[in-house]
C-alpha cells in the first residue's frame, strides 16, 4: 500500500463530508474545513449533520483520530499535501453554475500555500473551471511551480454515498503533469490496488482485491465534462422512460413490463428506467442546466438537454392531473402525501418532486397530512406546519380517514406498508403511486383504486380474473 497522504477537504456539505470520512477510511490524514462553526462543533460531536448510511459509523470510527475538523482553512491548506474543494455550486438565475464559492475559496488557498500543493476540483463544475483557478492563483501571486489543478468529480448517489466512493464504478482525475497524476495514484491507490478490501474490517461492496476500483486518468478538460454529462445522460434516461410511460399509458400497455424489455438490452441496462414523478435533487436539474449552459456558451445546439428538463417538470403536472381525476375535486379533499425527500434514503428536499406536488395541492385547497422517515425537519423549513398541513408520526398516521393516499418518494418502507391496515385507516381506498411501487395485482387483492404512471388504472372493485395467475408479492423491488 501507498504511503498515506495529509489531505484537506474545504466544505462539510453531502460531497465534502463523504470524501473526508472516505478518505480517512483508506487510510488518509483529512483535514475537512468549514466556515460554519455550528457545524463544525456537531461534527466535533460526532454528530452527522445530513441523513445518509454509513456516515454516523465512519465518523464515530474515524472523528477526532484520522480525520479532525476545522474553520481555519490556512492552517488546514499549511498541513495538506492535496486540497480538495467540495463546496457548492448552485444554479445562477442563468442556469450556469455560480462558481463564487469555489473563487472564494481558492483566493484563501492561495494566501496559504507555502509548498508544493495540489489543488483539486471536487465540486461539479463546468468545463475550464481548472484553468480558472489557476488564473486566480496566479493573481494572488502564486507561482506555477507552487502548484497543480486537478478535476476529481464525484459520482455519488445520495443514500448509498459511502459505498459509492469506496466501491466506485470509476475514479476519474483529470490532471496535466504528471507530478500531480502521481499524487492522485497515491491517493486512491488502497482502492485501485485492492489492498483496502483485504482489510478485514473493509466495508463490503461491489469491488474486492480481485476486482479493484477503475481509475481513469484524463484531461481536467474531458474530466469536467465526464461529470456533467454522466448525469445529463441519466437524467436522460428518467425522462425518455417517462415520455414513454405517458405513451403506453394512451395506449393501455404496461410501462413495467416496457422497461423491463428495454433493460434487458445489454446496450441499454435496467438502472434509471423507472417511470414516476421524475428526478429532484442536488444534481440532476441543476447539472442538466449547467452543461446546456456551457454547450450554448460554446455555440453548441444541446437542445435535448431543454427537452429532458420539461419532460421531467411535466411529470409533477401530470401527477396533479391523476390526483384531480380520481378525486374530481381536491378542496377540503384531505391527502395523505407520503414522502417528502426527493428520493428514497436521504433527507435531502432539493428540487424535490414531492415539495413541488404538496404546494400545488395546498394551492389547490387540498389538507395534508405528510410523513416521511427522514426528511419532515427540512421540510419544515420550507413547508410549515399550518391548519391545511399536518405533519404525522407514520404512514398510517398520515393515512387516517385520507380521501386518497399519494406515494410521492420511493422508499422501500412505502413499498412494503401493511395494505390491509393501511385500508382499515383510510376513509376511501384509493392510491396514486407516484413513483410506481406496487403491482397492480396488490392493488386488485386488497381492493383499492390505484392509479400509477404508465399502466391502466386499477378501478374500484376491480376482481381477479376468472383463473388468472396473482403475483406472490405486493411491492416492486426498490434498488
Amino acid at each position: 500500500m501507498a504511503r498515506p497522504v495529509a489531505i484537506c477537504v474545504v466544505g462539510s456539505g453531502y460531497v465534502g463530508l463523504i470524501a473526508a470520512v472516505s478518505f480517512a477510511e483508506i487510510g488518509h490524514k483529512v483535514v475537512c474545513v468549514d466556515n460554519d462553526p455550528a457545524r463544525v462543533k456537531t461534527l466535533h460531536e460526532g454528530r452527522a449533520p445530513i441523513y445518509e448510511h454509513l456516515l454516523p459509523e465512519l465518523l464515530a470510527k474515524h472523528g477526532g483520530r484520522r480525520v479532525e475538523f476545522t474553520t481555519d482553512l490556512g492552517l488546514a491548506v499549511r498541513k495538506s499535501d492535496a486540497v480538495f474543494i467540495a463546496v457548492g455550486t448552485p444554479q445562477g438565475d442563468t442556469g450556469a453554475a455560480d462558481l463564487s464559492y469555489v473563487e472564494a475559496v481558492v483566493s484563501e488557498i492561495a494566501r496559504s500555500i507555502d509548498a508544493y500543493k495540489v489543488i483539486v476540483e471536487k465540486s461539479t463544475v463546468p468545463v475550464y473551471t481548472n484553468e480558472w483557478v489557476r488564473r486566480v492563483l496566479y493573481r494572488h501571486g502564486v507561482g506555477p511551480k507552487s502548484f497543480d489543478v486537478v478535476s476529481n468529480p464525484e459520482f455519488l448517489r445520495e443514500g448509498t454515498a459511502v459505498l459509492d466512493f469506496l466501491h466506485p464504478d470509476r475514479i476519474v482525475v483529470g490532471v496535466g503533469t504528471e507530478r500531480a497524476a502521481e499524487l492522485m495514484r497515491r491517493i486512491y491507490d488502497p482502492l485501485t490496488s485492492g489492498s483496502y478490501y483485504s482489510q478485514p474490517d473493509a466495508l463490503r461492496g461491489t469491488c474486492n482485491t480481485s476486482n479493484p476500483a477503475r481509475l481513469l486518468v484524463t484531461s481536467a478538460q474531458s474530466a469536467e465534462i465526464i461529470k456533467h454529462a454522466s448525469n445529463a445522460f441519466l437524467a436522460l434516461k428518467i425522462s425518455f422512460i417517462n415520455a414513454v410511460a405517458n405513451l403506453a399509458e394512451a395506449v393501455e400497455a404496461d410501462i413495467e413490463d416496457i422497461a423491463a424489455g428495454v433493460g434487458m438490452d445489454s446496450r441499454i441496462g435496467p438502472k434509471f428506467l423507472r417511470a414516476g414523478l421524475g428526478y429532484g435533487g442536488s444534481c440532476f436539474p441543476k447539472d442538466v442546466a449547467a452543461f446546456h449552459c456551457v454547450a450554448q456558451e460554446q455555440r453548441i445546439d444541446f437542445q435535448l438537454l431543454d427537452e429532458v428538463r420539461k419532460i421531467n417538470d411535466r411529470q409533477r403536472d401530470v401527477f396533479f392531473n391523476k390526483v384531480l381525476s380520481a378525486l374530481w375535486t381536491l378542496r377540503g379533499k384531505r391527502l395523505a402525501a407520503l414522502g417528502l425527500a426527493f428520493k428514497g434514503g436521504t433527507d435531502d428536499i432539493r428540487e424535490s418532486p414531492a415539495i413541488a406536488v404538496i404546494k400545488t395541492l395546498l394551492d389547490a385547497g387540498a389538507k395534508i397530512a405528510a410523513y416521511d422517515p427522514a426528511a419532515m425537519d427540512r421540510a419544515m423549513t420550507v413547508l410549515p406546519q399550518a391548519e391545511n398541513l399536518h405533519y404525522a408520526q407514520d404512514a398510517y398516521e398520515a393515512s387516517k380517514n385520507a380521501d386518497a393516499v399519494l406515494i410521492l418518494t420511493d422508499w422501500k418502507e412505502f413499498a412494503e406498508l401493511d395494505l390491509v391496515r393501511l385500508r382499515e385507516s383510510v376513509r376511501f381506498p384509493i392510491v396514486i403511486d407516484g413513483r410506481n411501487l406496487y403491482t397492480r395485482q396488490a392493488m386488485i387483492d386488497h381492493d383499492f383504486t390505484y392509479v400509477s404512471f404508465g399502466r391502466p388504472d386499477v378501478p374500484s372493485g376491480a376482481m381477479h380474473p376468472a383463473g388468472a395467475m396473482t403475483e406472490s408479492f405486493g411491492a416492486r423491488n426498490i434498488q
